[in-house]
């Protein structure tokens, strides 16, 4: 991307400096990765991660975000994330993560570290000193903030993935499970040399991944290593992933039952998937290029967050449904951000999770991403593809927790709007594409939609505007939603009381007429008080008359200017 695109895309996903942001101008890492203290790389990565983790924008000059650059002394991401944890003690690379941006016209590059969470009791150091931000300035860690560190527990109380199984043992585990969790882990913890780590005892990786405590094995264990036999010992909790098939009329296909070791059975399920390949008309060439139905990232990233996020002590089975143009998660339990937009609008690390024991030996084993961008990441590959934003239906009632991810392109010109228009916010993209399907709304964001000109109507029922309707070839639809101008339904109103004759006609058999004509988007009350409208109208120009509950029309009327 060029550097004014660079810059609107760090101020949009970055808009302010707090406890979870920083900006800095450090031109020169060789200098500035390590220097002084409360004025280098290592002393604000020891701040955030101080406090609930974020990220250290390097390369943009502070309060503005003008791009500036910054100069890598040849460094590798890999090589400056070996340094980081190496310097400041205590630090983890779980979630530790640096985004390497260049702009193509002035070739000025922009790192953004993202920095994860302090892990519980382990306050990160840097120089020797834990810091933290407060206002504008870096400061030791104050006591109160290291106390709150230190009495953290490992895991809640009430986390059910971090209770022992007392009767569990070693050989309730598969072993090509434990052995490419060994693997992975070697993949996430590469400061670590692969030769020690694999010279670990099994009970050596699992103490370090966490599903292993005080050499008693947990529930995490057992869903994510354990042998289909060993879920046994978690009743009544139910350890399993249902596939089904369903066909254009939603009849069932074909279905399968999964269980543990999840870490293998993911993969038995993905492949269940027909992820055919399209073809798209990527901008700026004629010549179409060949794609996945789904991105492979996104529906094993939505798989493994049923399975994380899955409140096991319902006794219900997440559900996984694949249907022509879209795939379908479901699992049980509330929606731990509580909103969608919530969930999008975190820029650190994950603060509240139901399984955290599971969670984090997911982590360990390369299945999540700890840093709480795994939906924002499906929801930026669904754009950058041309295809439509993932649905999520969170029922809070039922605990039920749903997500739809599409597979079938939209409207390429509609894309393009999304894509071209600068000025939309990816909340803003994701609330045009709501209104595109016909979903709800919140009303702030309706608000600056309708003054960009993009939608149309009253809260709560918007629609794309007329112009879009027009660039995206959408106009049949749009007529629909938005009904015939009202001139012309009350020309039809008039027309029907006309056709009628001396026998009249009830307001009821008008609107059954007029219906169809009527603004769908609208519910039945609020076209029967425009058809009400419509009539007093027409009355009071003396077209038509109201005896009893039945409309007449007037002959000769004479009207009024």
């Amino acid at each position: 991307m060029t550097e004014q695109e660079l810059q609107q895309y760090l101020i949009k996903q970055y808009p302010k400096e707090d406890e979870g942001c920083e900006w800095k101008e450090f031109k020169n890492l060789k200098n500035d990765f390590s220097g002084h203290e409360k004025d280098d790389v290592i002393s604000y990565v020891s701040a955030l991660a101080n406090m609930e983790g974020g990220h250290l924008v390097v390369g943009v000059e502070d309060k503005t975000l003008k791009i500036v650059g910054t100069d890598t002394y040849n460094y590798t991401t890999q090589q400056a994330t070996l340094r980081l944890t190496n310097l400041c003690a205590n630090l983890s690379s779980e979630g530790l993560d640096i985004e390497v941006f260049i702009t193509e016209d002035t070739h000025k590059t922009v790192w953004v570290i993202h920095i994860p969470k302090h892990q519980p009791k382990l306050p990160v150091y840097a120089h020797n000193k834990a810091w933290q931000r407060i206002e504008d300035s870096l400061v030791e860690l104050t006591l109160e903030r290291l106390n709150t560190i230190l009495e953290e527990q490992l895991f809640a109380p009430d986390d059910w993935s971090a209770g022992i199984v007392q009767n569990a043992a070693l050989a309730d585990l598969d072993e090509l499970a434990v052995a490419k969790a060994r693997v992975m882990y070697k993949k996430v913890h590469s400061k670590i040399p692969a030769n020690e780590i694999d010279g670990w005892s099994v009970e050596e990786l699992l103490s370090n991944s966490g599903v292993m405590i005080e050499g008693k094995l947990t529930r995490a264990a057992i869903i994510l290593l354990g042998k289909p036999t060993a879920v046994f010992k978690l009743r009544p909790a139910v350890v399993e992933v249902t596939w089904t098939l369903r066909d254009a009329k939603e009849d069932v296909i074909d279905y399968e039952h999964f269980t543990a070791p999840f870490i293998l059975t993911v993969d038995e399920i993905l492949g269940k998937i027909r992820n055919l390949t399209m073809r798209e008309l990527p901008g700026g060439t004629l010549f179409p290029d060949t794609m996945k139905q789904y991105d492979d990232y996104s529906i094993r990233e939505a798989l493994h967050n049923a399975i994380a996020h899955q409140d096991y002590t319902l006794q219900e089975r997440i559900n996984f449904v694949e249907n022509p143009g879209y795939v379908y998660y479901e699992n049980g339990g509330s929606f731990i951000p509580g909103t969608l937009q919530k969930a999008l609008a975190i820029r650190g690390p994950q603060r509240h999770f139901r399984n955290e024991c599971l969670c984090k030996a997911m982590v360990h084993f390369n299945m999540i991403d700890t840093v709480s961008r795994g939906i924002k990441k499906i929801f930026d590959e669904q754009w950058r593809r041309h295809f439509p934003m993932p649905d999520y239906e969170i029922d809070a009632a039922n605990k039920v927790v749903g997500v739809r991810l599409y597979g079938n392109a939209i409207n390429e010109k509609y894309t393009k709007i999304l894509k071209d228009n600068k000025t939309l916010t990816l909340q803003e993209c994701i609330a045009l594409d709501a209104v595109q399907k016909g979903h709800q709304i919140n009303e702030d964001t309706a608000k600056e939609l309708l003054e960009k000109g993009l939608i149309e109507g009253e809260y709560p029922n918007f629609q794309i505007s007329l112009g879009v309707a027009k660039m995206t070839h959408q106009l049949p639809e749009y007529t629909r939603v938005s009904g015939l101008e009202r001139s012309k339904l009350k020309q039809m109103a008039l027309q029907f009381i006309q056709n009628a004759g001396k026998d009249g006609t009830m307001r009821d058999g008008i609107y059954e007429y007029l219906k169809v004509a009527m603004p769908s988007n609208k519910t039945k009350e609020q076209n029967l008080r425009l058809l009400g409208n419509i009539l007093k109208e027409l009355k009071e120009e003396g077209a038509v008359s109201l005896k009893g509950l039945s409309w007449y029309e007037v002959k000769n009327p004479t009207r009024k200017d």
